[in-house]
């Protein structure tokens, strides 16, 4: 039978202590039992005599023998301590130099363990007596206690990998002259046990699938007999029987037998896998259910008739945590009157539904930013999140209202609608705008990192602006249609350590300022990862952007390229990259072409990230190659638990007049 140990939480895993089976040889018959003497005549008792008192002989005492119970005392008495002087020594070893009543401190050397692994050092000294002990000072029968519960600790330890024929011998030594005193704990592992069979009883009801699921169990014969991987293999099983179909499977604790003499295991796993189950409804459980049952089944990733699968529950989930509206949810299989259907329960608790937001930022590029918001994140059922935003800042204040509808229609699918009113003083241009607008998306997000991910909607915009270097306003009407496709064969959203991102927007929009100009902006942007060892990656990203059909200054300010900035060129201050009227304000560019390479060194939640970035506008709709402006420096990363932390600090390489020698950029996720 296999027996799990209940060690302390510091312990990894638990040790199975694998009872032997039996191999031993039979005891031999007992021997018929003699026959009684036959009974004798009584005899009379002698008569009585005086009784001397006895003589006292005097016992030598002998210090090095154990004391004897002593049950009046009230307490059980100590088990004597022993402790091998060598591996082979039979009796108690003696502390030498250490003074029964002394206090000295002590230090624990583990010696034999090399081929077991780390797992056994870590485990050792997380449990050891000695060792979580050795800072405070000890006298002779103290150090002696803990190096025999050491020994017992090992014992297990090697019995958790398989190894019931090894042995450890606690050996304490201290030099008076030096006063060091030193605990050696001495292993030999023995041999590894293996496993000849290994059985699932109970498994074959499951009929077709008997095969398949006893070739996904994680032990095979001739596999080691090792605790952790007997229980992590049992955890994993359970879970797999419920992914292929069996929501009440049932599985039992391991069982093994073990032979000595052969230095084998036999282990058996009792199964109860109970009927194979198709979905069937989806059933909002409670008083106040949050979401109909249209709209659960809506975000769920499986349908009535489809085969039982546990991983689209731990999906359906994480997709109800993730609208923000649950705090908490139960899902339940339940079984119904067809043994073969089960029922799924929905129990949700409510997340607070509104949010108040406040934001405080500055940067060289747009100055003080102060952002307010608050939101309803239920007020048009089911999953309608109004916003209203608000920004006062020196260089931007607005205000606005957004409408986002999750999981709309569809799972991932993200109707947005919102209306914006704004004024913006940057280098470049001043605006007065009105814009509202809708698009229907499919987001990536930190849950869900997909593949694909596209968006398309309308914009329509009546913006009042000037050039900075112009004193007279103009008036323009835009209308827009942008759509985007974005292809993302990376491993991680905010912190990407391989493959690659490729993603297109296109907008076709008309313009009314002086006549109607119609006209398409596209832009393309590709980037690349490749790791070259344990802590370092390099990066590499490209955009190209153009406007097609129309002369740069019959487009609205606002809605040319520009480049420079954290997420552009860094050296360079937000828009300060392109062509320059004669105040060298920037004028916008119908082209953009920008160019980043990065290499990311990280040591441990730390990293280096030293950096060259390129780019320019022109005034062509055809971006080129040349004429590029460079910028490079040094950036820093602390990679925290939801992505990393940067701050970036860039100077231009081929600096104009005026221009800053330093920008600093700090933002959470890498640059690209």
């Amino acid at each position: 039978m296999v027996r799990v140990s209940s060690r302390p939480a510091a312990c990894v895993a638990a040790a199975l202590l694998l009872s032997s089976a039996a191999h031993a040889q039979p005891a031999p018959a007992s021997a018929p039992a003699p026959s009684p003497p036959p009974a004798a005549a009584p005899v009379p008792p002698p008569a009585a005599a005086p009784i001397p008192p006895p003589a006292v002989t005097p016992i030598p005492v002998d210090p090095t023998i154990d004391l004897s119970p002593m049950p009046e005392l009230g307490v059980d008495w100590p088990d004597p301590v022993k402790i091998d002087a060598a591996p082979t020594a039979t009796g108690p070893t003696e502390v030498k130099g250490i003074a029964a009543d002394k206090l000295q401190h002590y230090r624990v050397v583990l010696e034999g363990a090399e081929t077991l692994g780390l797992t056994f050092r870590t485990r050792f000294d997380q449990l050891s007596a000695l060792v979580t002990n050795q800072t405070k000072p000890a006298n002779a029968a103290q150090i002696n206690r803990r190096a025999r519960d050491d020994e017992d600790l090992v014992r297990q330890l090697l019995a958790a990998q398989g190894r019931y024929d090894g042995r450890v011998v606690a050996t304490v030594n201290s030099n008076p002259q030096s006063g060091d005193t030193i605990v050696h704990v001495t292993v030999k592992p023995g041999d590894a046990y293996t496993f000849a069979t290994v059985s699932l009883p109970g498994l074959e009801t499951t009929g077709k699938d008997a095969k398949r699921l006893t070739g996904d169990f994680g032990i095979k014969a001739g596999d080691p007999v090792n605790a952790d991987s007997v229980l992590a293999a049992v955890t994993a099983f359970k879970v797999d029987l419920g992914r292929q179909g069996y929501p009440f499977a049932k599985v039992g604790e391991p069982e093994v037998a073990i032979d000595h003499q052969a230095n084998k295991a036999v282990l058996t796993l009792q199964v109860t896998p109970g009927a194979h189950a198709r979905f069937g409804r989806i059933v909002p459980t409670g008083t106040r259910p949050i979401f109909s049952a249209s709209h659960l089944q809506t975000i769920a990733r499986f349908h009535p008739g489809q085969p039982y699968d546990a991983a689209r529950l731990d999906d359906f989930r994480r997709a109800l945590i993730a609208t923000g509206l649950v705090s908490t949810v139960t899902i339940t299989p339940v079984a119904t009157t067809d043994s073969g259907v089960v029922d799924i329960d929905v129990g949700i608790d409510r997340a607070p539904r509104r949010t108040v937001a406040a934001e405080v930022g500055y940067s060289t590029g747009e100055g003080v930013r102060v952002e307010t918001s608050w939101t309803h994140r239920n007020l048009i059922q089911p999953e309608g999140a109004v916003t209203f935003r608000g920004v006062l800042g020196t260089k931007e204040q607005s205000l606005g209202a957004t409408l986002r509808q999750g999981n709309f229609q569809a799972r991932d699918r993200i109707l947005t609608a919102q209306v914006v009113a704004s004024h913006t003083i940057f280098d470049a241009y001043e605006a007065r705008t009105f814009t509202t607008g809708a698009s229907l998306e499919r987001q990536t997000n930190i849950i869900w990192q997909k593949t694909w991910a596209w968006s398309f909607g309308g914009e329509f915009v009546a913006t009042r602006e000037r050039h900075t270097g112009d004193p007279n306003f103009k008036t323009y009407l835009v209308a827009a249609t942008p759509t985007s496709l974005s292809y993302d064969g990376s491993d991680d959203l905010l912190n990407p350590t391989s493959g690659f991102r490729l993603s297109g927007r296109l907008s076709p929009e008309l313009s009314l300022q002086s006549g109607a100009h119609a006209y398409v902006k596209t832009q393309i942007d590709a980037s690349a990862y490749q790791p070259l060892g344990p802590r370092f990656v390099f990066a590499e990203r490209v955009r190209f952007g153009s406007i097609d059909g129309v002369q740069r200054d019959s487009i609205a300010p606002s809605r040319r390229f520009y480049a420079g900035g954290g997420g552009s060129v860094r050296g360079y201050g937000y828009q300060k990259i392109g062509p320059v009227d004669q105040n060298g304000d920037p004028l916008g560019g119908r082209s953009l072409t920008e160019y980043s390479v990065e290499a990311r060194v990280r040591f441990g939640n730390f990293g280096v990230v030293p950096f060259l970035d390129a780019g320019n506008l022109y005034s062509s709709s055809i971006p080129k190659l040349g004429g590029l402006r460079y910028g490079t420096g040094l950036g820093a990363r602390y990679y925290s638990s939801f992505g990393p932390i940067r701050v970036d600090v860039g100077t231009p390489l081929n600096r104009r007049p005026g221009e800053s020698r330093v920008a600093v950029y700090v933002s959470l996720g890498q640059a690209f």
